[in-house]
């Protein structure tokens, strides 16, 4: 098992790079269909040094996915999630982002950058509907995992807790 998950680990990095790499048409359209016409950054940064800016939207739903996640890891290293049960909470974590991308307020440089979080929750969510078949389930929820820290690193959110280790 140690072996199975240092090679998701590995093809969740490898996927996260080309991800980066090859941004398609419809991911693109969904992180700049919320746009307050800032630059579209490629790289997520801090605001100089410092963590964005958030409102409650954003931190609630944030939360939420959260913990949407992290009570699902344990069964994912498991392998004991099923199609169905992938797909459930990509569809939650989905609801979730639009309820965010509908109540966003932020400034538009810290918009911005949330939506290179939201394009990455996106391609996660693709990938544990099976959207991409050449890739498991399970790399998709890493993904989503991922994006949750980065979210946590690059936003000022109190008491927002990273999820431990992926593996």
């Amino acid at each position: 098992m140690a072996l199975f998950l240092r090679d998701l680990f590995i093809v969740a990095v490898a996927t996260t790079a080309l991800a980066a790499a090859s941004v398609g048409p419809a991911r693109a359209q969904q992180a700049t269909t919320h746009s307050h016409d800032a630059a579209s950054p490629h790289k997520l940064t801090l605001n100089h040094g410092r963590k964005w800016a958030t409102d409650e939207p954003l931190r609630a739903g944030m939360e939420r996915i959260r913990d949407l996640v992290e009570p699902q890891l344990g069964a994912a290293h498991a392998d004991k999630l099923t199609p169905e049960q992938y797909k459930a909470l990509a569809d939650g974590i989905e609801t979730e982002v639009g309820g965010i991308v509908a109540n966003c307020k932020l400034e538009p440089k810290a918009d911005a950058m949330l939506h290179l979080v939201i394009a990455d929750l996106g391609d996660g969510t693709d990938t544990m509907k099976g959207k991409n078949t050449q890739l498991r389930p399970a790399l998709g929820l890493v993904k989503v995992t991922q994006a949750l820290n980065q979210y946590g690193r690059h936003f000022a959110h109190p008491g927002f807790k990273r999820i431990r280790d992926l593996h």
